[in-house]
């Protein structure tokens, strides 16, 4: 049977969250989308629901940005192998993500075929 995800969407620009979720809706292994617009909303998203499967996630956010967000995500150790996308249009912050414990990077403009493949590399995880 085929693993269908439950994804937590985070991304301060309202309409990059968007673009990301229908992109998301179209996915045959996405069951559901959360979305939060920033790294302490999207901690408080992933302790109430518990059972995200994959996490895309913002750098660029206020109040606290992706890179904070890795660094709780790592001391939570229930949550800590939640795989984590990070999104971003900054390359010279991916080696800091990776550092930080994410699985996987993709740059903006998101391309679906891009978002796909990574997806698809998740999916095998389980």
């Amino acid at each position: 049977m085929e693993k269908k995800l439950k994804i937590l969407a985070v991304d301060d620009d309202f309409i990059n969250l968007k673009l990301i979720s229908s992109m998301l809706k179209r996915h045959p292994n996405v069951a559901s989308i959360v979305e939060a617009t920033n790294g302490l909303d999207a901690l408080s998203t992933l302790k109430s629901e518990g059972d995200i499967n994959l996490i895309l996630l913002d750098i660029k956010m206020p109040v606290m940005d992706g890179i904070e967000f890795l660094t709780n995500l790592q001391s939570m150790h229930d949550l800590n192998k939640t795989p984590v996308i990070v999104l971003t249009t900054d390359e010279t912050r991916k080696s800091e993500a990776f550092d930080s414990g994410a699985f996987d990077f993709l740059v903006k403009p998101i391309r679906e075929h891009d978002l796909n493949l990574k997806i698809a590399k998740v999916v095998e995880l389980f």
